[in-house]
């Protein structure tokens, strides 16, 4: 399995497409796919059918995957978007550092 740039939990910057720009927290990661769900970036309108759990159906609005390619992890320190590289700590496990400022995220 290929390790990704983005975890569950991360904040990220959306830098192309419709929501380019905004932040949000990744909700989801789907790794067969490579894309992510992204908290507030693009939202789609679903028509949902009335059901047993939803006697009223009606029109819902939720995030769709955004491809990784299209996202970047926002550096804690700093606040801006960065780049990511892996190094190994003094216990020999792979770490992810921001390649701006070159601390452990």
């Amino acid at each position: 399995m290929k390790k990704l740039h983005i975890k569950k939990g991360d904040t990220v910057k959306v830098i192309s497409g419709n929501s380019k720009g905004k932040t949000g927290v990744v909700l989801e990661v789907v790794t067969d796919k490579n894309r992510a769900v992204v908290e507030g970036v693009n939202v789609v309108t679903k028509h949902v059918k009335p059901s047993a759990t939803k006697p009223e159906g009606g029109i819902e609005k939720t995030e769709a995957a955004v491809h990784l390619s299209n996202l970047m992890l926002v550096d804690p320190a700093s606040g801006e978007a960065t780049r990511t590289g892996r190094k190994l700590d003094d216990k020999g496990k792979l770490q992810r550092y921001s390649k701006k400022t070159g601390e452990i995220i």
